[in-house]
């Protein structure tokens, strides 16, 4: 569900391209590959390229599940996440090319009783802006409560009104995942047929994608899947369970493979056809790739581009005079990138199950360097030391915190002055509860997830939750007055950028 907006592309510096020969892809490809996943210890990856309505390449790499070697394939599944939304878009388009809505339909026609924070933005918000991330909120606002929260999609959307805008309503992209979900309720409205069954019916089965889901339920009894691993706040490759997104399901609950991936990729490159057959109008296709917001418009003189912009699930650029478009999904243990060039004809995606990594990003730009005619640079060797100066210092701190928790000092209050429940308007509660010389926190939206607080010194808290993925901070109470006044939340930046107060009751 998570997005990686792709930020190495801006990053890497080209040379002019030269005659187009991909002799890295015949001659280096796989052992760039593995040396990648051994660095940036990837278990598992599975990539497709499709060149001129062809797989050209197709293959798994490592292992599924680190206990029993089972290895990836070009089968394995991998959750997507907001790969997922190209899926959504393009079934909106789909809606509207049979003239069943329009994409300019506000919202408030469909669910009346729907608001957003500000009264002016809920009367003209519509379909188009919900799926082009352009309502002003920050990327990824409100999804430390909605992620793998317990509250379902109609709720989410209600909670959407406590979403405090940071920017300006059609003027600044804000990554919104609840905003995906809104424009994807729609769908059951019109056609009588949840967006899972819906997107199922008229996209994944005319294309052949048996082996693709649009939830998570029932991942880890499918066969061929792989687990979800991150070595993020360890230092180590650390199983994690699964997501539960299904009540975000139109911004990114799916799972598939590179193998069904490549069918959508080749549609893709050929306006709509697949095996000579029509599964989409062009119009619809050509729908999703129209500019509704621009990131960028200026020249980045290290990749030739001029702008960046996003359509309907899909990020899109100029690279050496040619229109690239992208999304990339992440999912705790998961990340993933798909691409295509229709100019070139190629389209590239690549599954991992370490989400502690940009490999799977520097992958694809290898992979579109050479298709390009770029002359060779090796993009991982400098991005990889970068990453492992920065988790370093990371993991040094982690560790800075565990040294000073065996210091066994008292915090200024006793441990019951912090207990009790706490509140946060768009989260809701929490309960802080004593556990010998630490205390614990049950976070009541989330399912089956906790945290520890142990004291450290200078009012200072080692929070640590229960699914690593979510990460270890120091926080502290806030107080006045020996009483203990509100605590701040910090989360994963995957998830969240700002830390929830909570105010204690």
């Amino acid at each position: 569900m998570k997005f990686v907006v792709g930020i190495l592309f801006l990053l890497f510096s080209f040379q002019k391209p030269l005659a187009q020969s991909p002799t890295f892809i015949g001659d280096s490809l796989d052992k760039y590959i593995q040396k990648g996943m051994a660095d940036w210890q990837i278990p598992g990856l599975s990539i497709a390229i499709v060149k001129d309505g062809k797989t050209v390449y197709m293959k798994g790499f490592g292992e599924r599940n680190t206990t029993t070697h089972a290895p990836v394939t070009e089968h394995t599944l991998f959750m997507i996440a907001s790969n997922s939304k190209l899926f959504t878009g393009t079934a909106i388009a789909q809606l509207e090319h049979q003239k069943l809505l329009s994409l300019n339909d506000k919202i408030i026609r469909y669910f009346p009783d729907f608001k957003l924070f500000d009264s002016l933005t809920t009367q003209q918000v519509t379909i188009r802006d919900m799926l082009s991330h352009r309502i002003g909120t920050k990327t990824f606002q409100g999804d430390f409560t909605f992620w793998n929260g317990k509250i379902g999609r109609r709720e989410i959307m209600q909670k959407m009104r406590l979403l405090k805008p940071t920017g300006l309503f059609r003027q600044d992209f804000g990554y919104c995942n609840s905003c995906y979900l809104t424009a994807g309720e729609i769908i059951p409205v019109i056609t009588g047929k949840p967006w899972e069954v819906y997107v199922y019916d008229s996209l994944l089965m005319p294309l052949g994608m048996k082996n693709t889901h649009t939830l998570v339920t029932g991942m880890n009894q499918r066969p061929n899947v792989a687990k979800p691993y991150t070595t993020s706040f360890t230092g180590k490759i650390t199983e994690l369970p699964y997501d539960q997104v299904d009540n975000l399901g139109p911004a990114g609950s799916m799972v598939s493979s590179v193998h069904d991936l490549s069918k959508w990729l080749i549609m893709q490159l050929d306006s709509g056809r697949y095996e000579g057959r029509t599964i989409l109008p062009w119009q619809v296709i050509q729908k999703t790739r129209d500019v509704n917001i621009t990131l960028s418009s200026r020249l980045n003189t290290n990749t030739s581009s001029h702008f960046t912009g996003y359509g309907l699930g899909l990020f899109m650029t100029d690279y050496f005079g040619k229109q690239v478009f992208w999304h990339t999904g992440g999912a705790f243990g998961f990340v993933s990138n798909t691409c295509f060039v229709p100019e070139e004809k190629l389209g590239i995606v690549i599954l991992t199950n370490n989400d502690n990594q940009s490999f799977f990003e520097i992958l694809r730009h290898q992979i579109l360097a050479a298709y390009m005619g770029a002359a060779f640079i090796d993009k991982h060797t400098e991005a990889y030391k970068h990453f492992r100066e920065m988790e370093d210092r990371k993991l040094a701190g982690i560790n800075a915190y565990d040294k000073r928790i065996q210091q066994l000092k008292e915090p200024p209050l006793s441990l019951i002055a912090y207990t009790g429940k706490y509140v946060h308007p768009l989260y809701g509660t929490i309960h802080i509860v004593k556990e010998d010389r630490d205390l614990m926190i049950k976070f009541d939206g989330h399912r089956q997830l906790s945290a520890r607080l142990q004291y450290m010194d200078n009012e200072e808290w080692r929070l640590s939750y229960s699914n690593p993925a979510f990460g270890i901070f120091s926080v502290k109470f806030k107080t006045q007055q020996q009483q203990v006044v509100s605590i701040d939340i910090p989360v994963n930046d995957f998830v969240e950028y700002d830390p929830y107060t909570f105010r204690k009751q």
